[in-house]
């Protein structure tokens, strides 16, 4: 736990905030903005006094409440559940209990409330990959609707919705929003910057490849650099020149989901997501229907690029990764690159970017990091216009099974902990930013030296060609765990990565079949095509794609504050 949390805590005690006092307390709010906020808001002193009075007022009807929320566990979250949950409970009289579990823990606890009906929690921090599957199964409460009918009198007035930039993801074709961001971080390029911009290596690299060591803006450069890198002892460690995962884990299944098939060129060109085939592989009609995920019914699932993607992150596993890694799941491999010895990592969750701050094997003496983040470089089968990598979006969810006050109390706690009183010292926390407020602040342009790129990269409109899962998704829950299952498959060595996808996307469209016959999603729910020769559909424009008959194109790098400044133009 850091400094900010500890004294946090002890915040808590010294209010009583753990105990729960049972009537709102705006003496309470007082302290905790003198004790935590500490003027470090986007709001003024008087406006944060008011919203926490809001929340005073509006809390009233609820004092005495105990509600139970969830979400994964990340340093975000465990923010909110020991500091802000505490706080929310000692300022508004309603008790939280804000759960931590493991991200495929949320969905099975979501998808057995969605299944039985039963109120299992009040709200769910969810993330915005599940969006199709809440506008098709309408068991999720549209907030739009929400906000003006049994929600009015619980929706702050200063929540500015407008301010929170992800909320495109949670918005259903219909323009209807369905979750609320808490939290947002995306997948980026991580490198060591002390080592890319050291002389004697610049030129041992310049003197193997025949081209500058830079960020790479594609895999050839990637697999160069990964190999230059690997077994060199530099400060007397030995180097990586890659770190991923590989263990048949539910997390497996993400690394894949989240946008690396689109980072190789899988599916088409379109932001938020390709359109009509999507970073799944998944084919949709122009009513938003699924209609296939295999080359057979124009799918691309098991197309050319997405055995190149596949193959292409076991190989450099394989070869350019601390052994450790194969065995690794997402929040083990994650804080690896803070030991010391990875000097590059293609796909770097930012929320990992806290315990990089934290470690002195990769910060410099002053507090400023010997590594930067970087936009991802892309495969082969990428085309300009096609999105790049991954935003995950975890925003508050809330169920229709839940009864309405206990809907009403855990809107309240949502609202808190997105607020802009609270906003910028959550996010000095997590460095997980859902405000445009926050990322713009005088705050963050103060600390953008020390945090590698990421400042600059959310204010970049490079930013919007990172995004969630899509709405071509029918059914994640049931969809996501076919994923691990045979991508493991193909990573023990037990399938190759064209067998394996052949039967991840035939097991996809099985699912998508039960939802046809059944017909539960409305006219958002599949409507499979026809199967034919996926010679059909390699011939047509878009995804599939057919396979390039050569796929190492030449290497491409680019100096990395020379990247910056064109983010800045």
């Amino acid at each position: 736990m850091n400094v900010l949390m500890k004294s946090s805590t002890a915040l808590g005690l010294s209010l009583g905030l753990l105990a729960g006092p049972a009537f709102a307390d705006m003496d309470a709010a007082m302290q905790f903005l003198d004790d935590e906020i500490k003027g470090v808001s986007t709001l003024t002193r008087e406006d944060q006094e008011a919203e926490m009075q809001w929340f005073v007022d509006a809390a009233a009807p609820y004092q005495g409440m105990s509600i139970n929320v969830v979400s994964e566990t990340i340093t975000t979250h465990e923010y909110e559940s020991q500091v802000l949950a505490p706080a929310f409970t000692a300022i508004t009289g309603i008790q939280v209990t804000h759960d931590l579990i493991g991200e495929g823990d949320v969905v099975e606890k979501l998808q057995t409330q969605m299944q039985s009906g039963e109120n299992i929690y009040d709200a769910y921090v969810n993330d915005s990959d599940l969006i199709g599957t809440h506008i098709r199964y309408g068991q999720v409460r549209n907030l739009t609707d929400w906000m003006t009918g049994e929600g009015a009198d619980v929706t702050s007035p200063t929540l500015n919705l407008d301010d929170f930039i992800g909320t495109e993801f949670t918005t259903s074709p219909d323009g209807k929003l369905y979750q609320l961001p808490t939290q947002q971080f995306a997948n980026l390029y991580w490198f060591r910057y002390d080592w890319f911009t050291d002389p004697q290596i610049m030129a041992d690299f310049q003197d193997a490849y025949g081209y500058e060591l830079g960020v790479p803006v594609n895999w050839s450069a990637y697999e160069d650099i990964a190999e230059f890198f690997t077994g060199r002892e530099i400060d007397g460690v030995e180097v990586y020149g890659n770190m991923d995962y590989g263990k048949k884990d539910p997390s497996l299944g993400w690394r894949y989901t989240d946008a690396w098939m689109s980072m190789a060129g899988m599916g088409d060109v379109g932001e938020p997501n390709g359109l009509p085939v999507d970073e799944w592989g998944i084919r949709v009609n122009e009513n938003s229907q699924p209609v296939g995920a295999c080359m057979a019914r124009g799918g691309a699932t098991n197309s050319p690029a997405a055995v190149y993607a596949v193959d292409s992150a076991i190989n450099w596993l394989q070869k350019y990764s601390p052994p450790s890694a194969m065995g690794m799941t997402f929040s083990e491999a994650g804080p690896v690159p803070a030991q010391g010895n990875i000097a590059q990592q293609m796909f770097m969750y930012t929320t990992f970017v806290a315990p990089l701050v934290a470690s002195d094997a990769v910060m410099n003496e002053d507090g400023t990091p010997k590594w930067r983040l970087a936009p991802s470089p892309h495969g082969v089968y990428w085309e300009e216009g096609m999105k790049v990598g991954y935003q995950d979006v975890g925003s508050w969810t809330l169920m229709e099974s839940t009864p309405v006050d206990r809907a009403q109390a855990a809107w309240l706690y949502a609202q808190f902990v997105t607020s802009m009183t609270v906003d910028v010292v959550k996010s000095d926390v997590g460095l997980t930013f859902i405000r445009n407020s926050t990322i713009n602040s005088d705050h963050f342009t103060d600390r953008a030296p020390n945090l590698g790129g990421l400042v600059e990269f959310y204010r970049s409109p490079a930013r919007t060609q990172w995004s969630p899962t899509g709405t071509n998704v029918p059914d994640y829950p049931k969809l996501a765990q076919l994923w691990w299952q045979n991508i493991g498959d193909a990573m023990s060595g037990a399938k190759t990565s064209q067998e394996a996808l052949d039967q991840l996307c035939l097991d996809m469209e099985s699912v998508m079949e039960r939802l046809e016959r059944a017909g539960i999603q409305g006219d958002l729910g599949p409507v499979m095509n026809e199967e034919q020769d996926a010679s059909y559909w390699l011939e047509q424009p878009g995804a599939p794609k057919p396979a390039l008959a050569d796929e190492n194109e030449a290497p491409e790098t680019i100096g990395y504050d020379e990247l910056v400044s064109s983010w800045s133009q």
